[in-house]
């Protein structure tokens, strides 16, 4: 049976003028994910959550999804704008509402 030994068969190149970048590149789109799809529970409890935080002036820990990769950050909420859908945080990150995985209060 064949095995591929994966992106190590690439690493030669990797001391090639310009072809670092390119390796990196592949790497980079081969780790992205599609956005999650919430269920309507969890995305009624996320809304319960985010009105307590803004509501009580709350730190919490927020997991995102931000162009292909998951993340998180934390924070106090500066600014909510319901037009945008967008909320600013007080370390300068600003997260919308539809990419917010979960919410969890510190």
């Amino acid at each position: 049976m064949y095995k591929d030994r994966g992106i190590i068969k690439w690493a030669p190149f990797d001391a090639l003028v310009g072809f670092h970048e390119l390796i990196q590149g592949i790497i980079d789109r081969k780790n992205r994910i599609d956005h999650p799809i919430l269920l309507e529970d969890k995305l009624r409890e996320l809304n319960e959550i985010f009105l307590n935080v803004l509501k009580n002036n709350l730190m919490a820990n927020y997991t995102y999804y931000e162009n292909g990769y998951i993340k998180e950050t934390f924070g106090y909420i500066l600014r909510f704008d319901e037009i945008k859908k967008e909320v600013k945080l007080d370390t300068l990150v600003k997260l919308k509402l539809d990419d917010i995985l979960d919410i969890k209060i510190i």
